[in-house]
């Protein structure tokens, strides 16, 4: 809970005068899906594709925020959801900011997602699931997760010992086993286009 003293501080430049700047819209690109589903690889991508276009661009991965930002956090439950409500506070500043934020974290509740989304205004969280079948993701396993999680030396891990709950209504789905980098990447733009952010 927020210290009764501590009051918001209103500055004469706003996210509109960033975005006018910038000349673009800002927002946050949400991947969330299956380790090794291609949540990073695809938001990659994506990232040189706006950086090409001249749109300026921060991507927040799961494990590099750990090295940092999150480092004092574990992996049980509750680390797991503050974790995101740190990263979801970083997206939202970035979006005051004026950037398209591209983050890729599995994020395997919907609570956390939308805990994520209200730190962010309405309209300018996008929710991208990376659909990778289990299977696949597991032939991939590319850390070695699947194999340790499924000879238990990883508890709660995510598709193995731990739920992971779809989005209900994402604003795109992508299954890497069956689209392309590049096809997806093309997916993406047209969203962000059809919601008015290249502009």
């Amino acid at each position: 809970m927020t210290d009764p003293n501590i009051k918001w501080q209103h500055h004469s430049i706003n996210a509109g005068n960033r975005e006018a700047l910038l000349g673009h819209q800002s927002a946050v690109i949400w991947f969330t899906g299956l380790s090794g589903s291609g949540k990073s690889t695809v938001a990659n991508a994506l990232e040189q594709a706006l950086q090409a276009r001249g749109k300026h661009t921060y991507l927040l991965d799961g494990d590099n925020v750990r090295h940092g930002l999150c480092a004092d956090l574990g992996f049980s439950a509750q680390d797991r959801t503050e974790n995101l409500r740190r990263v979801g506070a970083v997206a939202g500043l970035m979006v005051d900011a004026g950037l398209l934020v591209l983050s890729a974290f599995i994020s395997p509740y919907r609570s956390q997602r939308e805990l994520v989304r209200s730190f962010v205004p309405e309209g300018k969280f996008l929710e991208v699931h990376i659909a990778t079948p289990l299977e696949v993701c597991e032939q991939r396993d590319v850390k070695g997760l699947y194999q340790k999680a499924r000879a238990g030396e990883i508890s709660h891990f995510t598709g193995i010992s731990a739920p992971y709950e779809p989005p209900v209504a994402a604003d795109l789905l992508l299954d890497t086993s069956v689209t392309s980098l590049e096809d997806s990447v093309q997916q993406l733009l047209q969203l962000l286009a059809d919601k008015g952010m290249l502009s």
